[in-house]
């Protein structure tokens, strides 16, 4: 059985490749922070206190244009949202850990560490709670490293980066790559069609809320047809 050190090393190799995009996407938001008005200090502190790039983005463009505050932290909240699936879904694996480990996952939770560490769970399901842990603490220290690092360099490199460099191409990347491959059942695309047709419907609604409505439509839409399949499922077993 692999020691927990192993696990360790396998989960940083394994999230190394999200580097390429979480890099330009912390630089940007430092950059777009610094434009925005924000000190260095303030930007850093927003980084690693929130540490979730999307809602960071979410709240920064809302602080920009001048939202209300209950609007501001609304939008952060729903973006989130996911983050209560993620746990759900790591439960079983990790929910046994002692509770200061359990709020250290909690904290590190984000889409890259997520996805790497419930496809090796699901790949090697006689690993042991250590390992997991070790193995999830390795998906995530690259990734919080470098996301710490590129924010302080966007901050503090700000207008200097050429536009040519267009960084804000990590942004959608990043989630295309992350949820395209999660696709996978009919509830899924039903969720990702309604929350794609939601959005552009609805882009005209103040302060971005025309996403949450997309998102709220979207999640719904999922966890109907779900619950309408497991159904019919139960029913056609019976």
């Amino acid at each position: 059985m692999p020691a927990p050190s192993s696990a360790s090393f396998r989960g940083c190799r394994h999230a190394m490749p999200f580097l390429i995009v979480v890099v330009p996407f912390a630089m940007l938001f430092g950059a777009l922070a610094t434009d925005a008005g924000l000190s260095l200090f303030e930007v850093i502190t927003f980084s690693a206190v929130v540490f979730a790039g999307a809602s960071q983005f979410a709240a920064l463009q809302l602080m920009q244009d001048h939202a209300p505050l209950l609007v501001i932290l609304a939008t952060a909240l729903a973006v989130n949202l996911r983050m209560v699936m993620y746990s759900i879904a790591l439960s079983p694996h990790l929910g046994p850990a002692p509770l200061g480990i359990r709020a250290a996952i909690a904290y590190f939770l984000v889409d890259q560490s997520y996805v790497t560490s419930v496809a090796e769970f699901d790949r090697n399901p006689a690993l042991t709670l250590p390992e997991k842990i070790a193995y999830f603490f390795g998906t995530i220290t690259p990734v919080a490293l470098l996301w710490y690092i590129a924010t302080y360099l966007g901050a503090r490199l700000g207008r200097t980066i050429p536009p040519d460099y267009a960084l804000d191409f990590a942004v959608p990347i990043t989630f295309l790559a992350i949820i395209a491959p999660m696709i996978r059942t009919v509830p899924h695309v039903a969720a990702t069609a309604v929350s794609i047709l939601g959005a552009l419907a609805l882009f005209k609604l103040p302060y971005g809320t025309g996403l949450l409505v997309a998102g709220v439509l979207a999640k719904a839409t999922g966890a109907t047809l779900e619950y309408l399949l497991d159904r019919k499922a139960a029913q056609n077993g019976d």
